[in-house]
């Protein structure tokens, strides 16, 4: 379950098409599920599309992939991810992040945190 959850949850912070993304955000999260993380505490497909488009422009030409951690229980899963240029030996930011699944699957509430950020 947490791996495909993961891989579309990295793709979606990897698509660089607006309107792409945006049907990504709307495929993954719940009409009302919410995004936070240190920069950022939003609600909605919009605003959850409009914060990954933010840190496309903050971090251009560098690419999300999954980290160590995979794990889940119930209708919670953790993982971690990396952020790099593409076939990067080593991550410029890591992160660890924390999903609740609605009952349909879809994401209700991802609680995110930086452990690794560029200097």
């Amino acid at each position: 379950m947490t791996a495909t959850l993961v891989e579309r949850y990295l793709a979606a912070w990897n698509e660089t098409d607006a309107d792409a993304r945006a049907k990504a955000v709307a495929l993954l999260w719940t009409e009302d599920g919410t995004y936070t993380d240190p920069m950022a505490d939003v609600a909605g497909h919009e605003a959850i599309a409009a914060v990954i488009a933010g840190a496309q422009q903050m971090f251009p030409g560098l690419v999300f992939t999954a980290g160590e951690v995979d794990d889940a229980h119930h209708d919670v899963a953790r993982f971690t991810w990396h952020l790099a240029p593409e076939g990067a030996a080593e991550p410029l930011a890591v992160g660890f992040d924390v999903v609740r699944l609605a009952e349909d699957g879809r994401i209700r509430q991802v609680i995110g945190f930086l452990d690794k950020v560029p200097a």
